[in-house]
């Protein structure tokens, strides 16, 4: 593992792609955010996709070996404010027991401001200007793959606690439905239909 060398002083998204051995990541951050063939990536999620390459790249290097499914459950435990402490403590105690140094791992996860600078200032890219039709399907699609990354999350989740006797081991399906109300009209339509259709059809002069 590498840090700063002689030359120009490097982005921190640089130095830990040297670190971690993801040089090959620059260019698949640059490709997914300005959606280079594929639907464009939100630099908050670009921020979390690295973040667990970074995660990932620890646990092998300690020799320890975690699926991708599990890195994503593992990275949730150690970032979200939702999980509890006591279950972040004893995921922290485990990677220390692999041998992994954790709090030097957390230390090189980047933030989305972070990854921005690198792709404007290192990687000169630029988003493309869209046409409005495009941005809702863009939008749409977006929140339609949240959706299915929740599902796949929670069905981990459900895995994960079930081997571990925390819940009762049972085969459980997940349902992830997004769907919005209207505030004047009280119509309920699935996101997608709305995005759509433009919007609810309701007249919002009827507002009480």
């Amino acid at each position: 593992m590498t840090d700063d060398s002689s030359g120009g002083r490097r982005t921190k998204v640089e130095r830990v792609m040297d670190r971690y051995g993801l040089e090959d990541w620059g260019e698949r951050l640059e490709a997914e955010w300005i959606g280079d063939g594929t639907e464009r990536t939100s630099l908050r999620d670009l921020a979390t996709e690295f973040n667990q390459a970074v995660l990932s790249a620890a646990v092998r290097d300690a020799g320890s070996s975690v699926l991708e499914t599990d890195i994503d459950s593992l990275y949730r435990t150690l970032t979200d404010d939702d999980v509890s402490r006591s279950d972040a403590v004893r995921k922290r105690r485990e990677l220390e027991r692999s041998g992994v140094d954790i709090d030097d791992v957390q230390s090189d996860f980047v933030t989305h401001q972070t990854i921005y600078t690198y792709l404007t200032n290192v990687r000169d890219a630029s988003l493309p200007e869209e046409d409005p039709e495009d941005r809702i399907e863009r939008k749409k699609e977006t929140v339609q793959r949240l959706a299915g990354r929740t599902q796949v999350i929670t069905e981990s989740t459900l895995e994960e606690l079930g081997n571990a006797g925390e819940i009762t081991d049972r085969e459980y399906e997940v349902f992830v439905d997004v769907r919005t109300i209207c505030g004047n009209c009280g119509a309920d339509y699935p996101i997608a239909d709305l995005l759509d259709q433009g919007g609810c059809d309701c007249d919002g002069a009827d507002a009480a």
